[in-house]
């Protein structure tokens, strides 16, 4: 490999990392965004949510560390010696977005909610900015996030279809989610609601969307080839 081919590879690995590390700060916002319409937040970020009104000694964002966390451990439990360990890449990562999530909580602190149609305002508005987010880390195509790798490694171990399995996973992390509010909070819901809903209906149509505007510039953009320096003869 020539030293002109190592430079393009490290740029186009170092841009997909900065789009990656993008695409988990608008995320995050969207996360943000959608907690402040108090209608509960994503799939799976809603156990998390849950636990943060509840024990208020950890923001959002520590909880969603600590949360994704435990998928990346339990990627390890389920793949064993098949895990591959340029995963726990992941944990940092994860890192980023929970730190990134209470960024977004201040950012958006000042949000006016008057009234319920605010809320489902800012239940759809984030659930688009989240689906930007993703549609950005697909396209980055770096690492994948611990919720997603998680389902892939139980669709592995279980020999079942990804897109089946991401389904139960996402009905299991609201069931958790609700069983969580009705143990902590005297038997209301709360955490996850008509937001996490509008997210799980309508995050995976955004994605398609801005995916399929985004997908030729950026790579365009990622694989745009290093010009090397002229030097005089």
């Amino acid at each position: 490999m020539n030293n002109l081919t190592e430079k393009r590879t490290k740029k186009e690995i170092f841009r997909r990392y900065a789009l990656f590390v993008f695409s988990l700060f608008v995320a995050a916002l969207g996360v943000a965004i959608t907690k402040r319409g108090s209608l509960g937040v994503s799939p799976i970020s809603s156990v998390a949510n849950v636990l943060s009104i509840r024990f208020t000694a950890l923001t959002l964002g520590s909880w969603l560390i600590l949360w994704n966390c435990a998928l990346i451990a339990g990627q390890i439990v389920l793949l064993r010696k098949n895990f591959q360990w340029i995963q726990l890449l992941q944990i940092p990562l994860s890192f980023l977005f929970g730190w990134f999530t209470d960024l977004g909580m201040a950012l958006t602190a000042k949000i006016p909610v008057p009234n319920y149609a605010a809320q489902i305002g800012l239940a759809v508005l984030g659930t688009i900015v989240l689906g930007f987010g993703i549609s950005l880390s697909v396209i980055a195509d770096v690492i994948m996030n611990s919720g997603e790798a998680f389902v892939k490694a139980l669709s592995q171990t279980l020999r079942m279809d990804f897109g089946n399995v991401k389904i139960g996973f996402d009905v299991s992390c609201v069931l958790l989610a609700l069983v969580l509010s009705l143990l902590f909070m005297h038997g209301a819901i709360v955490g996850a609601r008509e937001g996490t809903v509008i997210a799980a209906l309508c995050t995976g149509l955004a994605v398609k969307f801005f995916r399929k505007r985004t997908q030729k510039p950026l790579q365009k953009w990622l694989t745009r080839s290093v010009t090397p320096l002229h030097t005089a003869p």
